[in-house]
């Protein structure tokens, strides 16, 4: 088999699955949902698998237009996870809020999101990153409305197409500015002309790109559309699109800043480190007055982003490595939190999302409580659990890149978010009791609580040399 094709075998498995599934979809119609779902997972496993060689370790392929190296293999590998749980976890929820809505175009649609983030991750040329972004995308933006009787869910996926459509447009123009300006699109090349010399062209080139980057992040200023998306999306679609989706933008955003632009690394530092800290700090404040969990979340995931930043702004293998690590315990806090809130339903099934009914949780679901609890401490960087040392690695290696001040001022706005996560667990542990939820009905749901809760715990310490080292290998690739 070609070089270049075995390089992105992980892509073909995800393509030729999804089309087949596709098929089968067509052909069996309802009835086939339960086995495309489950065949969905285990294409994404299979992709999983398809990664252990060339494809993690192979380096160019088409002439540089894709990169196989470990860092993309590291973000991958969190994809794929993140995905498949949005999988496991949607067949139960449909069933009980929307009747017959889940349809088998679901998991189809997951996979394809897929593809588009794993070229996002290897891009080695602008128009690979495009073409990566804008299949994720236009996959994302059909999830977000798939239930057609929930006006809600129409709303958040027209808000989403229009203002990704704009941030696409930012994108392009970006783009079009670096190519005018550098007389290529491919990475290497790109970061030759950036070291050749300033150039005024270049400079708003590379703002631009940026600009469209932090929509797909959604760092601030171009958070607005997170909040009314997570609200309105199915909730199995809004944990997708806070975890997976999340890791491949911040993946597409360092390996652009460091291979592509890393010779104006001085320019491209200033909208990082503003982009952070506007971030940290209006994640945090936003999300104080909220009454609704998933748009509390959403503010949290902003607010997150701002903190993965800060390993972005270094600049340095140390600093990307942060990233890294903060990215997968990012992922198991965030799922976790969505999958506690998939289980709050009223006695009718049907889901409640408000964070006034979580009131009194302690006592009449003190297993769920817990759980929630340990998600909330963990994202507001409280030790011993480990979502401290997600923050503790990439505020020290702002330190050691000698950006002492920001990482001050980053460290005293984390004190901000830790309000509105306690106000959380002090709604739990010390309200007077609301009417309890429904019986968690799912026993794959509570296993998949249980692990992300343990991952979360300070028994994830225990993994800090296997992930740092894998962390640190892939950050080194793209140096």
């Amino acid at each position: 088999m070609n070089a270049s094709l075995l390089m992105t075998l992980p892509e073909l498995v995800l393509s030729a699955g999804a089309l087949i599934l596709m098929l089968v979809a067509a052909w069996g119609g309802q009835a086939s949902t339960k086995a495309v779902s489950w065949t969905s997972v285990a294409v994404l496993v299979g992709a999983g698998i398809a990664l252990i060689g060339p494809a993690s370790t192979g380096g160019e392929a088409f002439y540089g237009l894709y990169r196989a190296d470990a860092f993309a293999a590291f973000a991958k590998v969190l994809i794929y996870v993140a995905a498949a749980v949005a999988i496991i976890i949607a067949p139960r929820f449909f069933e009980q809020s929307a009747g017959d809505d889940l349809r088998p175009e679901y998991p189809v649609l997951i996979l394809l999101s897929a593809v588009g983030m794993g070229m996002m991750v290897s891009a080695g040329d602008l128009l690979t990153l495009y073409v990566g972004l804008e299949l994720q995308s236009l996959a994302a933006y059909v999830l977000a409305s798939f239930m057609r009787r929930d006006t809600r869910s129409a709303e958040a996926g027209l808000k989403y197409f229009v203002l990704g459509a704009l941030a696409s447009g930012i994108l392009l123009y970006g783009i079009s500015l670096v190519y005018g300006f550098s007389g290529t699109t491919l990475f290497a090349l790109i970061a030759t002309a950036y070291g050749a010399g300033h150039s005024l062209g270049l400079t708003f080139g590379l703002v631009f790109v940026f600009a469209g980057l932090a929509f797909k992040i959604s760092a601030v200023p171009f958070h607005m559309w997170t909040p009314d998306v997570y609200e309105g999306a199915p909730t199995p679609v809004t944990a997708f699109f806070a975890s997976a989706p999340k890791v491949a933008a911040m993946a597409l955003a360092v390996r652009v800043a460091v291979e592509a632009m890393g010779p104006a690394t001085d320019q491209w530092r200033q909208i990082v480190i503003f982009a952070s800290l506007a971030s940290i700090i209006f994640g945090a404040v936003a999300a104080i007055g909220q009454t609704n969990i998933k748009r509390l979340l959403a503010y949290s995931s902003i607010n997150n982003v701002g903190f993965a930043l800060v390993g972005l702004a270094c600049g340095t293998p140390e600093g990307v490595s942060a990233v890294l690590v903060y990215m997968t315990i990012y992922i198991a806090m965030t799922l976790g939190s969505f999958l506690v809130v998939l289980q709050m339903r009223d006695e009718q099934g049907q889901p409640v999302e408000t964070i006034a009914s979580l009131s009194g949780m302690s006592k009449t679901r003190p297993g769920l409580a817990l759980a929630l609890g340990l998600f909330m401490f963990s994202l507001a960087g409280i030790p011993p659990l480990f979502g401290f040392y997600a923050k503790f690695a990439v505020f020290w290696a702002a330190v050691q890149a000698g950006l002492f001040p920001f990482a001050v001022v980053g460290i005293a706005a984390s004190v901000i978010g830790a309000y509105y996560y306690l106000r959380v667990v002090k709604t739990m542990y010390f309200d007077d009791a609301a009417t309890a939820f429904a019986p968690m009905g799912s026993k794959v749901e509570g296993g998949l609580i249980a692990v992300a809760a343990l991952f979360i715990s300070p028994l994830g310490y225990l993994t800090i040399p296997l992930l740092g080292a894998w962390g640190m290998a892939a950050a080194r690739a793209l140096f």
